[in-house]
């Protein structure tokens, strides 16, 4: 048994970086009607503020086209589709993360592509046309949505080009080049317009502290930082379906945002912005661990503790309307997504709109526990307890004190387990059907639904005792507040009338 006394002295804000973005397969899929009803929902339930995607210059959007005059090719802009997905976004709240790539194919240098889609990852043929796209795209957007909107959207530049299969051969000095050509293009529109980088994935570290080197020698501008962070090892076993992966503890990732935040603090440009522009267990979308309980207690203490040492941390991603791996094989297939298909909700979705609920004063944390205050004195916490073992016996007991005085109060929790709000193992019980017919979705979606508990507690003392006792990978919200009670203004009332009770 875990005891843990909660006091009213420890008094922090709880920063809501952890909302401040959310990922997205590539932005051509926000013109699927799923797609758009999954973010709705999503918003609804938690209210993400900005949304990254690639695919801005990929050609199913079809900005950048060519066309013939008077026998000589010229450069065409064509926004009819990245105004309909923005205006989209906006609508929902989402203010754009920008990314900028892939090269569109008229543009690209070589063949080389990523995806099944077939993302081009190739310097400009022509620097000049390059930077006169960049410069048309940016103008557009201040066009359309004003100047003052504009500049509330960082433009991150290119993404994971320390990878091969993100930009040809790695190739670093000409990713600068492609960063410095760019960034000069946004701020020739207007100098204040936030431009950054290089969005790299870990392993590469050196190149964050290069890329700040390259932009304060040359005088190339920088907002702010970017990079990813995934913790899966390398996969032990590769299938056609499925990428199965062992997972580092979760305090891999959090050291990964302390250590490069201080890389950034020891450079020319300490007081950078530092945004995690991806983030989730597996780097796979078809990894089997995006499915499971497992994923979201694992998640708990990254969203707790991530926004002590980064100004954002993008989940990757909302939706399993996602095709880097080609149109989705099935209905749980290990998508990266909080949402499934069929608007069938995820563990991990549950964690998300859990710590929603949370209040905005810190009162109490640690590696299984977050407590939280609301304005109105109502107590909010958050409990979990992750399990990276095989087998069953993995309950864990607590005791949590909480300072709440004399008084009745109404307790309700709502949880997810091994055995509730999973999806995926009901799923497994179906049979794991492929395409499941419309009723099984429904059954789906009946399945997903936390369970939930409540209790009235007469408070005598000073402290709410809560004994609670997780099972395995349960992750429990628990909302206290004061009741209310009307019960003498009901005249006669006698609930003993009642047959049964």
């Amino acid at each position: 048994m875990t005891t843990i006394q909660v006091n009213k002295e420890h008094d922090e804000i709880f920063p809501d970086n952890w909302k401040k973005c959310i990922g997205t397969g590539r932005l051509g899929l926000a013109l699927q009607q799923e797609y758009l009803d999954h973010l709705k929902t999503v918003q609804e339930d938690i209210g993400f503020s900005y949304i990254r995607g690639h695919g801005l210059l990929y050609d199913d959007i079809g900005i950048y086209r060519e066309i013939e005059v008077d026998g000589e090719k010229k450069p065409f802009y064509n926004f009819t589709y990245v105004d309909r997905i923005f205006d989209a976004f906006l609508e929902l709240g989402l203010k754009p993360f920008i990314e900028i790539g892939f090269m569109p194919k008229l543009l690209a240098s070589d063949d080389q592509t990523i995806f099944a889609w077939e993302g081009n990852v190739t310097p400009p043929n022509d620097y000049h046309k390059w930077e006169d796209l960049i410069q048309a795209v940016t103008e557009h957007f201040i066009e359309r949505y004003g100047r003052e909107e504009v500049l509330t959207w960082p433009f991150e530049i290119w993404n994971e080009p320390n990878l091969v299969n993100f930009w040809k051969d790695a190739d670093k000095e000409e990713y600068f080049r492609l960063y410095q050509v760019t960034a000069r293009a946004i701020k020739s529109v207007h100098g204040d317009i936030q431009v950054g980088g290089p969005a790299i994935c870990g392993g590469s570290d050196e190149w964050i502290t290069d890329f700040l080197t390259f932009c304060n020698n040359e005088n190339v501008p920088v907002d702010f930082v970017s990079r990813h962070a995934y913790t899966s090892r390398p996969p032990h076993k590769v299938t056609a379906d499925h990428y199965y992966q062992e997972l580092t503890e979760p305090d891999k990732m959090l050291r990964e945002f302390k250590d490069v935040r201080q890389m950034i603090m020891d450079t020319d440009f300490s007081d950078l912005p530092f945004h995690i522009t991806e983030y989730n267990t597996s780097y796979s979308p078809i990894n089997p661990v995006h499915d499971t309980t497992l994923n979201a207690a694992y998640l708990a203490k990254i969203l707790s503790e991530g926004g002590d040492h980064v100004d954002s941390f993008s989940y990757w991603t909302f939706s399993d309307v996602f095709e880097e791996s080609d149109v989705p094989k099935a209905q749980f297939h290990g998508g990266f997504g909080l949402m499934g298909l069929g608007k069938v909700r995820k563990p991990t979705y549950h964690l998300f709109a859990f710590f929603n609920r949370l209040g905005s004063r810190l009162l109490y944390r640690d590696d299984q526990v977050i407590v939280t205050e609301k304005e109105d004195g109502s107590m909010v916490l958050i409990v979990w307890n992750l399990v990276m073992e095989k087998g069953e016996e993995f309950n864990r007991p607590l005791d949590i004190h909480l300072p709440l005085g004399e008084g009745k109060y109404f307790v309700s929790s709502h949880s997810i387990s091994e055995k509730y709000a999973n999806p995926w193992k009901v799923w497994q019980q179906m049979g794991r059907p492929r395409f499941p017919s419309q009723n099984q979705v429904e059954t789906l979606k009946q399945s997903a639904i936390p369970l939930f508990e409540s209790v009235q507690h007469n408070v005598t003392g000073e402290d709410l005792s809560l004994d609670l006792t997780l099972t395995k990978n349960e992750v429990k919200l628990i909302e206290i507040v004061v009741v209310n009670d009307e019960t003498e203004t009901y005249l006669g009332l006698d609930d003993s009338l009642i047959d049964s009770y």
